[in-house]
């Protein structure tokens, strides 16, 4: 009897090698943005997209609090061009950190996703700061 998991088959290689990469490129993790900002990475901004109250409850150290439904040429202006940002919200049931991928991408910037947000942050055991 197949399983489950088995019953629809892997992919290639190939095939697999492709969509991994197209993930990375769209998709950081929690424990690569803590290690590359201890390491004084200047490579990225972090941005917390979620609202100022929630953002002061608790927020990644060095994140800049812009709201994703705030993201616009205008505001996003004070950075160079080719800013890398990386964006997360609340965690995996929290949408804002996609709206505001969606929202830099329209706008020509480089973007990608710290996926788990705050959930996988403190799932990670990394301290958030509070203002």
């Amino acid at each position: 009897m197949t399983s489950a998991v088995a019953q629809v088959p892997a992919a290639r290689s190939d095939e697999a090698i492709a969509h991994f990469e197209r993930r990375l490129r769209v998709e950081t993790d929690c424990a690569d943005v803590q290690q590359s900002m201890t390491e004084g990475a200047s490579d990225f901004v972090l941005l917390d997209v979620r609202g100022p109250n929630a953002f002061a409850r608790g927020h990644v150290a060095k994140a800049h609090n812009i709201p994703h439904a705030t993201i616009t040429a205008e505001r996003m202006a004070e950075f160079p061009s080719e800013t890398l940002f990386v964006v997360y919200c609340a965690g995996p049931h929290c949408n804002g950190a996609n709206r505001a991928a969606i929202r830099l991408a329209r706008l020509g910037l480089p973007v990608k996703e710290m996926i788990g947000g705050v959930t996988g942050w403190l799932d990670e055991d990394f301290a958030l700061e509070t203002t």
